[in-house]
């Protein structure tokens, strides 16, 4: 892959990633918060860009969006790949959600 295909591909990237963090914002506020990991302060600059300002920002070289699993326990639960495999799929990523979930209060 080109550094210029790898580039669009960010770009793309993150366009997507704009458009539905605003889309969930517009649509639900404390959920989009939750769902994105962001602040309150966030979703409010999120949710009152422009079709152009999308555009320019997603231009960027970096991608916008992060992965929030930053540790094994996440991770293994996500995957699945825990060495005490837990039967129920749902409580699995129920706990990974709420691990998620606090650590993304810790942040704020």
């Amino acid at each position: 892959m080109s550094d210029e295909q790898l580039n669009a591909d960010i770009r793309e990237a993150n366009l997507t990633y704009l458009m539905l963090a605003q889309n969930l914002i517009r649509k639900d506020k404390a959920e989009a918060q939750f769902r994105l990991g962001i602040s309150e302060e966030s979703a409010d600059l999120m949710a009152a860009l422009s079709p152009a300002q999308l555009s320019k920002i997603a231009s960027s070289s970096m991608l916008l969006c992060r992965f929030r699993m930053d540790d094994n326990v996440v991770w293994s639960l996500l995957t699945n790949h825990t060495t005490r495999k837990v039967d129920n799929d749902t409580t699995t990523r129920l706990h990974a959600s709420i691990l998620m979930a606090g650590r993304h209060a810790e942040a704020l």
